[in-house]
């Protein structure tokens, strides 16, 4: 016999309070330990092996430094947003990741999915303002001044900035979306962090993740077409916005610019091609080659000298200027109007970081702490949105190039920060002729790794259909419907397919496996003999208000016996064979004598005695489970046949006893519950 151990009874009161002193207290021990936590770069940083790691995160912080420059400048097209802004972000979330983040290798900065879903707002608040969303008119004259806007838009917006009307102009407003966006994702990002709510990144699941990736980037690839082919068609809002771009480009496809068209033709086909060979040559090649930055200055020079956007009409990026602009607050008023929006984006952006942080940790044997990778990432956006910043997260390609090119600490990024400050200091203005087409190929290109998704479909779906189903409703939503749309799609519709799975579970009658004490489904062995007189059950999920008609359902079809009807089969005969003794016929009403009716309410189907239920699936019983097996208790004993129950854990017996399954006092429970199958099945023999 086994029994419990008596559980000592916890004084939650005193434990509470205790806790709510030891946090309440401050001493300078406690403060430095917090303020080491916080800032985990005072840990490592003097522990740092200088000779050991300097080279290695010297060449991983200059290479992806270089890989950032021509990213940054591309991805301003998915923001809507000019280039500078993109250099800001790069330069601001690798200095505050260096100093509050707890992983060694990922690469915070911008990510074209955040990207995507930040130019998504801008354009939607835009078009509410009254702004043209038209991105291709000529540039503006390149003085290098901060100063300037877009002169295609002569539309004013007024802001009130401290008590004092101001009117903006379309790439005010469109930053100061931004700003007030990103900010408001780094508040939900601390909140979540401070509550320690990182639990809600678990309802991601990897196949919600790969199929919002991919519809994002279907969406990414759609809006990156018209500058691939030069037309200007305006910029698609609210659902189903792929659908409506495709029909817009189909229907000015004659108007499609012929330079722009050979520019990235040839761009997509050089980038290609060393992505391959880069691929091929990993293991041979010290560090990647930098392909888009040759690109972009190659097509530059080319673009400035051929003077292509005077002669052919190509559109290009425009005047960069230099330096920082003053820091600003984010307007208030505008981070009402994004509230919501800022809340998928907060989710999507830590889920991203945390996932990688942890893929890499694991990797290199150290461990990271995900509370505070959501600090991270929330400064990481709270900070630089003061400095006409925009959302940032962990990039899974950059992180790759970081550890392919030997990578040890987070002062990589401090040398990489160095490389963006460099272009904003002295070099951006040289990108001035840079094509948007140019932009549009490198952006396309890195998309690379999730369009090949479609690929992993087959092998996915053989090794489960659910998940495989879950990505093709996420990536479909994702793309056809909007990204936050297709997100919280993705995240309903694999919750329901786990409430489905536990509403219509598996459920079997096992058989004894020969010469053993094992039993196991007779529908899936060969060779079970089945045990006289005794039926074994099996349900495998939790028995919840969900599922109880299902369990029931299956039980009375697998044991071909429904109690309650038999019950009422019965009752309705002896009814009638009261009657007719009551009239003096000696007859059944069958036309059987009194002797052979004992025969006819025996039904003929009832080939066992005992119903042994092995609940070893069953991981937990709410009140609807609890009554469901005191029904089908009283049910089968109306029939003299008993129910025992086999394998049940102990949150399953605590269960049934507060629900008096084993009545008030217990005396039944080791005549009902069993601790194996076979134990069961050896108590049901002998019983007469």
């Amino acid at each position: 016999l086994m029994e419990r151990k008596t559980r000592v009874k916890i004084n939650r009161k005193e434990i509470m309070v205790a806790k709510l002193r030891k946090t309440c207290s401050c001493t300078p021990q406690k403060m430095k330990n917090f303020l080491m936590d916080f800032f985990p770069v005072l840990r490592w940083l003097p522990k740092y092996r200088c000779k050991e790691y300097i080279w290695g995160d010297i060449m991983s912080g200059l290479v992806i430094g270089i890989i950032l420059v021509p990213q940054a400048i591309a991805y301003s097209l998915l923001a809507g947003l000019k280039p500078i802004y993109s250099l800001y972000t790069s330069f601001f979330a690798n200095i505050i990741y260096f100093l509050m983040g707890t992983s060694r290798h990922v690469s915070v900065g911008i990510f074209s999915l955040i990207s995507l879903m930040v130019g998504q707002v801008v354009d939607r608040e835009l078009l509410l303002a009254g702004f043209d969303l038209n991105d291709d008119a000529p540039p503006a004259s390149g003085d290098g001044s901060l100063q300037n806007d877009n002169l295609s838009n002569t539309t004013a917006f007024n802001l009130t900035i401290a008590g004092i009307n101001a009117e903006c102009g379309k790439e005010c407003y469109a930053i100061g979306i931004a700003t007030a966006l990103t900010f408001m994702a780094g508040v939900y990002q601390v909140l979540m962090g401070i509550f320690r709510l990182g639990f809600v990144s678990m309802y991601l699941s990897e196949s919600v993740l790969d199929g919002f990736a991919t519809g994002a980037s279907l969406t990414i690839l759609t809006a990156q077409v018209k500058y691939l082919i030069g037309i200007k068609i305006p910029r698609s809002q609210g659902h189903g916005m792929l659908v409506i771009t495709w029909i817009n480009i189909f229907r000015n496809i004659s108007q499609a610019n012929l330079c722009d068209v050979i520019t990235s033709a040839i761009c997509i086909v050089v980038l290609v091609t060393a992505k391959e060979i880069g691929d091929r040559y990993k293991h041979k090649l010290k560090f990647p080659l930098p392909t888009e930055l040759v690109v972009i200055v190659v097509a530059t020079l080319v673009s400035h000298y051929g003077k292509l956007n005077e002669v052919y009409a190509s559109s290009v990026s425009g005047a960069i200027p230099t330096g920082f602009i003053p820091p600003k607050v984010p307007e208030f008023n505008l981070m009402l109007r994004v509230a919501l929006d800022a809340l998928p984006l907060a989710i999507v952006s830590f889920v991203f970081t945390v996932s990688l942080s942890e893929m890499f940790a694991k990797k290199y044997a150290y461990t990271i702490r995900a509370n505070q990778e959501m600090f991270a990432v929330g400064f990481c956006n709270i900070i630089p949105s003061f400095f006409h910043s925009f959302a940032t997260s962990a990039a899974l390609a950059k992180t790759l190039v970081k550890t392919s090119t030997g990578c040890q600490t987070q002062i990589s990024g401090v040398i990489s920060a160095m490389v963006v400050l460099l272009v904003l200091l002295f070099l951006a203005p040289l990108f001035y002729s840079l094509q948007k087409c140019v932009l549009a190929c490198i952006i396309i290109v890195s998309l690379r790794g999730a369009l090949r998704k479609f690929r992993d479909v087959p092998a996915r779906y053989c090794v489960n259909k659910v998940d495989t189903l879950v990505w093709v409703v996420t990536m479909s939503a994702s793309a056809l419907v909007s990204t936050e749309i297709g997100l919280l799609v993705g995240i309903v519709f694999s919750m329901l397919c786990i409430i489905v799975r536990t509403q219509r579970p598996r459920t079997a009658l096992l058989g004894q496996i020969q010469d053993t004490s094992f039993y196991e489904d007779d529908l899936e062995y060969e060779n079970l003999s089945t045990v006289p007189k005794v039926k074994i059950f099996r349900f495998e999920a939790p028995l919840y208000y969900a599922n109880r008609n299902y369990f029931l359902k299956s039980l009375y079809r697998l044991t071909n016996l429904d109690p309650n009807l038999e019950a009422a089969q019965r009752k309705k005969y002896e009814k009638k064979e009261k009657q007719h003794l009551k009239k003096g016929n000696h007859k059944t009403a069958n036309g059987l004598g009194i002797g052979e009716t004992t025969l006819q309410l025996v039904p003929k189907q009832i080939d066992f005695q005992a119903l042994v239920v092995d609940c070893s699936s069953i991981s937990f019983l709410d009140t609807t489970g609890v009554n469901t097996l005191k029904e089908i208790l009283k049910d089968y004993k109306n029939l003299n046949i008993s129910v025992l129950l086999a394998c049940c854990n102990p949150s399953v017996i605590d269960s049934l006893k507060r629900g008096g399954y084993f009545g008030k006092d217990f005396g039944c429970m080791q005549e009902m519950l069993f601790y194996s199958i076979h134990n069961a099945v050896l108590f049901a023999k002998d019983q007469k």
